[in-house]
């Protein structure tokens, strides 16, 4: 009885050893790397990334710069996302230059890498990339201001709010679209700040957020206090600016365009603080991404740019209540159907 007992209690240890060894169920990773946590296109972002995420059983992991042009966080966040042996990133570059070489370092692990809404420079640098097309976006609202103001247009003073000095790529295409959409003939389509049209009073930059916006435009200000036109990197830039535009009276004299689409941008709109923007689709470019990492881990499967670009499309629409022959677009009232944040 005895050596039938110990066989036993032998046998249930080696097998409670086998369970206790066995390696638990474990979901793939997936990184989401975004410029802040703070700007709703990026919350936005992260909303759609976790929806799918979740609803395809996988884990996603999220990072943010601590603001606009952090790229050191950034690229720790890449090397985080190696050693944890996430199956993909997902990344809106703070820097699209500088955070090549993780991107690189993150492909040669075996990782999908897709850049969302900022194309890296080069392109190629990774697998894909989901995004607006952010020349086209510049475009219709430089075409949109240049119908608006009709005559006006060949005396206007324009003031361009950028993003940042680092001159990243969706920060010269909506700049370079906007400008040639009005008429005036772009130098070096990736370089900001090069044009020599007189009616171009200056450039300054606003770090994609409202403070930025406000003294970005007061400095314009100080330099043309005529200015009647402004082009703004974003939707929280354009807010800022208008506070400014308003401490002065001017309000009523000036016309703002922008690119976002955001819930309070298209308000914006409705109310008159913006004339027009072109709008973007951040959870369906998070989604998608989540969706191409995904079918990457089950199958090796690349995704594929859109027909005649080096990207794949997401989408953009204009949005303004005051419309113009020759451009397309869509009311604030329809706009705050398809708004984010």
């Amino acid at each position: 009885m005895k050596h039938n007992t110990l066989k036993l209690a032998i046998a249930t240890s080696v097998l409670a050893a086998g369970f206790t060894s066995a390696p638990a169920f474990s979901k793939d990773i997936v990184c989401l790397i975004t410029k802040t946590n703070t700007n709703p296109f990026f919350v936005k972002m992260k909303e759609g990334a976790e929806a799918k995420a979740e609803e395809l059983g996988m884990e996603l992991r999220s990072f943010a710069g601590k603001v606009d042009g952090d790229s050191e966080t950034q690229v720790a966040a890449v090397e985080n996302c190696i050693s944890s042996g996430a199956k993909g990133i997902l990344l809106t570059a703070s820097d699209s230059k500088a955070i090549v070489p993780a991107v690189e370092m993150a492909r040669k692990e075996g990782l999908l890498v897709i850049a969302l809404d900022t194309p890296l420079e080069p392109t190629t640098a990774a697998d894909a990339t989901f995004a607006t097309d952010n020349f086209k976006a510049g475009v219709l609202i430089g075409e949109w201001a240049k119908a608006n103001m009709g005559d006006a247009a060949k005396d206007a003073k324009i003031a361009l709010l950028d993003l940042s000095t680092a001159g990243i790529s969706v920060d010269y295409q909506r700049d370079n679209g906007f400008l040639q959409g009005f008429g005036i003939d772009i130098k070096d389509p990736t370089k900001m700040g090069d044009e020599d049209d007189p009616r171009i009073v200056g450039n300054d930059v606003t770090s994609g957020n409202e403070e930025g916006g406000r003294t970005a435009m007061e400095n314009l200000l100080q330099k043309d206090p005529e200015i009647n036109l402004v082009y703004t990197i974003n939707e929280p830039a354009a807010a800022g600016a208008y506070e400014a535009i308003k401490s002065i009276g001017r309000e009523k004299d000036v016309l703002i365009v922008s690119v976002d689409g955001g819930c309070p941008g298209v308000e914006n709109i409705k109310d008159g603080v913006i004339g027009a923007t072109s709008m973007q689709f951040p959870l369906l470019m998070a989604s998608l991404g989540v969706e191409a990492v995904a079918e990457f881990a089950k199958t090796g499967k690349k995704p594929k740019n859109t027909e005649g670009l080096d990207f794949y499309n997401t989408g953009v629409k204009l949005i303004t209540d005051s419309p113009v022959e020759g451009v397309e677009s869509t009311t604030s009232e329809e706009g705050l159907k398809l708004c984010w944040g």
